[in-house]
């Protein structure tokens, strides 16, 4: 950067001493822009806002601009998008509105350039600065240049074309003329042979349609979308699905049902999995702008459709639709839909070929089971949830543990106990750690549901299990959970399950690997926050002051840490009596870590 600075520099005084200073702005311009570095020509570029002030208005509209014009537009890709990106603020610097016509020849050029980012960035600064100007600026500047985008030979202009003809059709007091030659000419590019100016009038198309009134939409515009959305090109089709929104907002519920909705069940059984996919993607934004009345009897058969669709990227779009259907209606009516038209089909996704299906149902399958109720949900769903769990792949299986909590919210605790909690014990040792480590997750807000006898008799075993679990993060997640069922059980629950486990895993032995005994140091640790400090001390501090005595040293300076940890819970007595000596006893040890903690824990007390 340095050295580019220098360069420029020097280049800047060398021309400084052959111009005058009214020259000197266009001097250092053209020659950056002649530069063989390109970090020196965006420089430059970046800097055309500048060198726009100090021209000042007369000199920016007829030096700068006519030189941009004039130049060969053969640069770097990134330079010609600096450029449009720029050009788009300059109306002030060219003299205002009134002048704003001065900018467009510059931008006219780059929306002629095949490079797709510079193209659609010149056109979107054309719309900025043509919905600055007047009427009559649009009538003499920006209607002739359109209609010379738009019958260029050149295929990129005509894609360009596409995009401009809003900021005509649109403006206030347009006169007729030169709104119908738009539309006329517009008509043409979408008849345009070449399939990537169809598509980018099936992309435009749904933007002017929006500011035009109903009557307008149906006479000039459903013609043209009717037909590229029947168009033969796969790329076209897509595109033209996704203006079916805009149409739909203008448009009334009766004629969005005569005139997209044949239209758009087409397209939902359309030989290219993509337009399918895009009626899928699409399927919330068609639902609000068609209304919950078209959802229910039209949108609803749709998606059922796509759910039954012999791509599993439909499928997959679709099933993640679900929660959304018929959204914001009146409950009984939503549960009568889902029963009488989605639910009958969600047990065969359940057993989908391919697994992206299975788990993005398991993703959804709680959302749809707080819309159908309890009653649906114990008859349909919790047998999928049941086969889900049992799924070959894992992801599913995780998908479904995470539900777990808010599933129980609908379906109740009875339910969870008899068909669920059966399946989870199962999975306390899946070969795949993320799905413990889910289950982990849904422990506490189960044992706030279950009550402290429903889950001992089926989740505590496997809650003790998981803290000699190979991986950390199931024995750390494990650690976290004892200390949230805590708060919700209380001491008693401490004493008779969690405090014999700790005790035991804190003996040294030749059965027992250091790892139990650290795992010990961080449940006590987590137990800490929520226990008693009467039942710490008495129950779980003499643990820690024997690991301060182990052989191992890794476990000697983490009992040190341990001690510092909770130092605020220890009663002063014990304090005095026990820890002080210990920690002590320590800044003696062998090990330089051992007393480094030590040391840092005795500050504690």
């Amino acid at each position: 950067i340095n050295q580019g600075r220098t360069r420029q520099e020097q280049t800047h005084s060398s021309i400084a001493c052959r111009m005058g200073d009214e020259l000197y702005p266009i001097a250092v311009l053209i020659e950056e822009l002649k530069n063989e570095d390109t970090q020196i020509r965006l420089n430059s570029i970046k800097r055309l806002s500048t060198i726009g002030l100090a021209l000042g208005e007369e000199r920016t509209r007829k030096e700068l601009m006519p030189f941009l014009h004039g130049e060969p537009l053969e640069d770097d890709e990134e330079i010609l998008l600096a450029i449009a990106l720029e050009l788009a603020q300059f109306v002030p610097l060219v003299g205002g509105a009134a002048f704003a016509h001065t900018i467009l020849p510059p931008l006219e050029s780059l929306a002629a350039t095949e490079e797709t980012v510079v193209r659609e960035q010149a056109v979107a600064s054309i719309n900025i600065i043509g919905k600055q100007m007047s009427v009559a600026q649009i009538e003499e500047h920006v209607v002739p240049l359109v209609q010379r985008l738009a019958v260029d030979i050149g295929w990129a202009s005509r894609v360009s074309a596409c995009g401009l003809f809003g900021v005509v059709i649109h403006a206030d007091g347009i006169s007729q003329g030169s709104a119908l030659k738009m539309k006329e000419q517009f008509e043409k590019l979408c008849d345009d042979e070449m399939p990537m100016v169809r598509k980018s009038a099936a992309g435009n198309i749904g933007a002017i349609a929006e500011g035009a009134s109903a009557e307008v939409v149906k006479t000039d515009f459903i013609p043209l979308f009717t037909k590229l959305i029947a168009d033969e090109q796969d790329n076209v089709r897509p595109v033209a699905v996704e203006a079916a929104v805009s149409f739909a907002k203008v448009l009334g519920p009766e004629d969005t049902s005569a005139l997209l909705i044949p239209s758009l069940h087409t397209a939902s059984k359309d030989r290219s999995w993509r337009v399918r996919h895009v009626v899928a993607e699409n399927f919330v934004a068609l639902q609000q702008a068609c209304g919950l009345d078209l959802a229910r009897t039209e949108l609803a058969t749709m998606l059922v459709r796509l759910l039954k669709d012999q791509e599993k990227e439909v499928r997959m779009e679709a099933v993640t639709q679900l929660p959304h259907l018929c959204e914001g209606m009146p409950h009984a009516d939503l549960v009568t839909v889902f029963g009488h038209s989605v639910m009958p089909h969600v047990g065969p996704l359940s057993h989908d070929s391919s697994p992206h299906v299975r788990v993005k149902l398991a993703a959804v399958l709680v959302e749809v089971a707080a819309i159908v109720g309890k009653e649906k949900s114990v008859e349909i769903l919790v047998p999928i949830f049941v086969e889900l769990l049992r799924d070959d792949a894992a992801e599913t299986r995780l998908s479904v543990v995470g539900g777990l909590g808010k599933l129980n919210e609908v379906v109740g605790t009875e339910c969870i106990t008899e068909h669920i909690l059966p399946e989870l014990q199962h999975l306390a040792e899946d070969v795949q750690w993320r799905v413990r480590l889910a289950m982990s997750h849904q422990f506490p807000p189960l044992g706030q549901a279950l009550g402290e006898a429903a889950f001992d008799s089926y989740l505590t075993e496997m809650l003790m299990h998981w803290l000699s679990d190979p991986v950390f993060a199931i024995r750390q997640s494990a650690c976290k959970v004892v200390s949230d069922l805590l708060k919700i059980f209380g001491d008693g629950w401490a004493k008779k399950t969690v405090v014999p486990k700790v005790q035991a895993m804190a003996v040294e032995g030749p059965e027992r690997t250091y790892i139990a005994r650290l795992t010990s140091l961080m449940v006590i640790q987590q137990c800490a926050i929520t226990m008693s400090k009467e039942a710490l001390n008495k129950t779980l501090l003499p643990s820690v002051l024997k690991l301060c005595k182990d052989s191992v040293p890794n476990v000697r300076f983490n009992a040190s840490k341990c001690l510092e940890a909770i130092a605020g819970r220890v009663d002063k007595g014990s304090a005095v009596k026990d820890v002080k000596p210990q920690l002590e006893a320590m800044l003696k040890d062998t090990d330089s870590d051992v007393k480094f903690y030590a040391q840092a824990a005795l500050a504690a007390y």
